[in-house]
């Protein structure tokens, strides 16, 4: 089993920083990619970036040039640095863990946390 504890959420002003983070625990595969999501009040939770094994980094057109997602693969964390936050960026911010099991085929095991709570009011 996985565990995924995110942090750094809170109450900002518009044009305001935040860093959120993702620490992964548990049983993590060599193989894994990362992810963050968010859901507005009545919505899908959508993606916001996400990032893979090899560092390499996608971003929603919403988000793009102003997040910033990384990872730690010693420390098993992920971060989403929030720069320029809108009132438009408030939502729960859920990070995601694929663990990718290579057994002849690839299979994938997806985890979530629990969210943080992002808010962007003057």
């Amino acid at each position: 089993q996985v565990q995924l504890v995110e942090s750094g959420g809170g109450l900002v002003q518009p044009g305001g920083s935040l860093r959120l983070s993702c620490t992964a625990s548990g049983n993590i595969f060599a193989i894994y990619n990362m992810a963050w999501y968010r859901q507005f009040p009545g919505k899908e939770r959508e993606l916001v970036a996400e990032i893979s094994a090899t560092g390499r980094a996608n971003y929603a057109d919403s988000v793009k040039d102003r997040f910033t997602m990384s990872r730690d693969n010693t420390k098993k964390m992920a971060y989403l640095q929030m720069n320029s936050l809108k009132p438009e960026d408030t939502a729960v911010y859920y990070c995601k863990l694929e663990n990718i099991q290579w057994i002849g085929k690839a299979a994938t095991y997806v985890y979530w946390g629990q969210g943080t709570q992002v808010t962007v009011s003057p």
